[in-house]
């Protein structure tokens, strides 16, 4: 067994164990900081890939952005565990019957038929100079282009609707209409008043 073989072992144990402690820890805290060893480790992964581009990515976006904000939301929430965990044993079986249909399906898929050794070996080295980040977006823009286009118009479509979807107009709520507020002028917010100066009744009388 070579050192590339150990280390990947060593950090798939471990994203099997982050994977399984995501959805058998009792406390939300403590289960986003296990996804977040999950994302690290499957960052490792990529690196042995030799996909340093999407390693830190994987880093940056889902453990620097994403988790960051899954934590804060998780910890000012005063979320109810036991309310949570209410009819768990009633929604087991089907629970129990859909993972153990995606077990099967994962096998099935990636056998030894379709991802062994024998079909997909270890990557091949290359270059100091090879850029994993030029050669990724060369394969986006060309190869893949039209999939990343079509990507691209469902994630749009599917923000639009979910704008669409909580939007909610009240008749008491406050709002700013910005084609409007450009149009002010000067005039319509300031008033210059003219008044006559005024002075109190034995302001004038020096020490009184």
């Amino acid at each position: 067994m070579t050192y590339t073989t150990a280390i990947f072992y060593f950090f798939a144990a471990i994203l099997v164990f982050a994977g399984l402690r995501v959805i058998t820890a009792r406390n939300p805290v403590h289960a986003a900081l296990y996804l977040v060893l999950a994302f690290f480790t499957a960052a490792g992964l990529w690196m042995l890939l030799e996909a340093e581009f999407l390693a830190i990515t994987l880093v940056l976006v889902y453990v620097g952005a994403v988790m960051v904000l899954f934590l804060f939301v998780v910890m000012m929430l005063d979320i109810n565990l036991e309310k949570l965990r209410e009819g768990f044993w009633d929604y087991l079986p089907l629970a129990g019957f859909v993972a153990v249909l995606l077990v099967i399906e994962m096998a099935l898929i990636l056998g030894s038929r379709h991802f062994g050794l024998e079909v997909m070996g270890a990557p091949a080295s290359h270059a100091a100079d090879y850029s994993n980040t030029k050669e990724l977006g060369r394969v986006l823009y060309t190869e893949y282009v039209y999939a990343f286009e079509l990507a691209a118009v469902i994630l749009l479509v599917a923000i639009v609707a979910a704008i669409a979807l909580t939007l909610r107009r009240r008749k008491d709520s406050k709002y700013i209409d910005p084609a409007e507020q450009v149009k002010v002028k000067r005039n319509d917010r300031l008033r210059i008043v003219k008044m006559q100066a005024t002075q109190r009744p034995g302001a004038g009388e020096g020490g009184a």
